[in-house]
């Protein structure tokens, strides 16, 4: 890629936090709306369930594959058909006659989606080249989440009670179309200088595995035992399979390697356990402010403010934190914030009173909003430029594998807790092992963020690297001596 102006990397930076917006934007309007998609397509709890998992689902399989093509055949090419897919599948998505259609575009809305955030991390860590200016590109870039979050509980409350919730897709197509034309013009494209090789076999294993598991998990409630454990067990063979065949390939989709890096193995369960207590947090919020309060889709909108608003004002504060003094303060406040919001729901019942029901979202969003740009940078800092892509993807892929997961889980509680009781006299009582689960997840966040942040661990970091940039000096000249001429 040829060296930019500052006003250029800039503007590269804007593009593609402007696919993130609408990626990040759609899942938090999609939230808000649920409960009145549930009355008008006659949803259960399972069905909502799905209509959030199918998309992070399919998202979460196909990063890699996405990120790895990107490197191979130029990354603003996937990025622009990135672009168009997902843009077309928000339209079918506000077409959508049942659930079922419903549920089908929004995997549509994920193979696009799939094309857009790992390589728009792949671009931006490939056009911001200085360490520092780099950490503080992922702040800006970790604020867009920030804006999704404050923007979409309001934007999508707004519209889902003036127009309904099919409107909420239309919001995709401006900002989408815009970043196409701009991509087109200005995203100058580049590519690794010697990608990955398709891996069939892998992607194959991570479908099923990822498949199986959710499956098993959103339909435990209302499915057989015996079907449950088969599934169980196809997702157990699955992983078994990736561990397997995965190093045994020149070059495979999940380079195992990449694990030996302890603080690129925190990162990557950070990333899981945050975004699944981030979608769990939703869907309980969400539910509960509607179904149980009875506010319309804009009251709840507004309810969830303040948790947007510290994520906003977070997110690039923990940029430029994480730029001048590394990962571990952000961690550590993240995982602290986010363990106190779910205590303060589990154990208090937070949602019961408005003063706490305020706290615990300042709380969450505080933590939510110090969490992003730790993960991004540390997962992408400490690989060889060259591997960008399949880096990013691999963080990409922890946060859809961890928002599946919440939803997937939390909502399977959610349900058994619920059963065939009245639903709003039921659902506190019913939500609290879900706010056990969101508080387990923000320790996690904290005794990890301790661990792998410190001198040990940045020595594993250094180890792998050095492993990594050989083994591809190794390759480089591998071809070249394949290439040079006989004496």
């Amino acid at each position: 890629m040829p060296e930019l102006s500052h006003r250029h990397r800039m503007l590269v930076l804007a593009i593609c936090c402007m696919s993130l917006l609408i990626v990040s934007l759609d899942n938090t309007v999609l939230n808000v709306a649920l409960p009145s998609m549930q009355k008008e397509l006659h949803a259960s709890v399972a069905g909502l369930q799905w209509t959030i998992d199918a998309y992070t689902l399919v998202l979460a399989s196909l990063l890699m594959l996405a990120g790895s093509t990107a490197d191979r055949i130029g990354r603003r090419k996937v990025f622009v058909v990135g672009l168009i897919i997902f843009t077309s599948g928000s339209v079918l998505c506000s077409l959508a006659p049942n659930l079922d259609s419903l549920i089908a575009f929004r995997m549509m809305q994920a193979v696009g989606g799939s094309m857009l955030n790992p390589v728009a991390m792949s671009i931006i860590t490939n056009t911001f080249t200085d360490p520092r200016e780099r950490a503080r590109a992922i702040g800006v870039w970790g604020g867009v989440v920030g804006i999704s979050m404050a923007a979409g509980p309001l934007v999508g409350g707004l519209l889902v009670d003036s127009v309904g919730w099919r409107s909420i897709f239309w919001i995709n197509l401006p900002v989408g179309l815009a970043a196409l034309l701009l991509t087109l013009r200005y995203v100058p494209e580049s590519r690794a200088p010697k990608a990955r090789r398709p891996d069939p076999v892998g992607q194959f294993l991570v479908i099923a595995l990822l498949g199986s598991l959710t499956y098993a998990i959103i339909e435990a409630p209302s499915s057989g035992a015996l079907k449950t454990l088969a599934f169980g067990v196809i997702a157990v063979a699955a992983l078994l399979g990736l561990l397997r065949y995965e190093p045994r390939r020149a070059e495979p989709l999940i380079d195992l390697r990449f694990f030996r890096s302890a603080p690129f193995s925190g990162a990557t369960v950070i990333a899981v356990s945050a975004f699944a207590a981030l979608s769990g947090f939703l869907f309980l919020s969400t539910l509960y402010l509607q179904n149980v309060r009875g506010l319309d889709a804009l009251h709840a909108g507004l309810w969830m403010l303040p948790m947007a608003a510290m994520c906003f004002v977070c997110a690039p504060l923990s940029g430029r934190l994480v730029g001048s003094r590394g990962p571990r303060f952000s961690l550590l406040v993240a995982g602290i914030a986010m363990t106190a919001s779910g205590v303060l729901f589990a154990a208090f019942q937070a949602e019961t009173s408005n003063l706490t029901l305020v706290l615990g979202y300042v709380l969450f969003g505080l933590g939510f909003g110090f969490v992003n740009a730790p993960i991004t940078n540390t997962a992408v800092s400490g690989m060889p430029r060259t591997q960008a892509g399949v880096a990013a993807a691999v963080a990409s892929t922890s946060r859809q594998i961890g928002g599946t997961l919440g939803v997937a889980v939390v909502g399977a509680v959610l349900a058994s807790g619920v059963g065939a009781s009245a639903y709003r006299d039921t659902f506190v009582s019913a939500a609290r092992p879900g706010w056990w689960i969101i508080a387990g997840c923000g320790l996690a966040v904290l005794v990890l963020g301790a661990l792998t942040s410190g001198r040990w661990a940045r020595g594993t970091a250094e180890r792998t690297a050095r492993e990594l940039a050989s083994g591809v000096v190794r390759e480089k000249v591998g071809v070249q001596t394949q290439d040079a001429p006989a004496a």
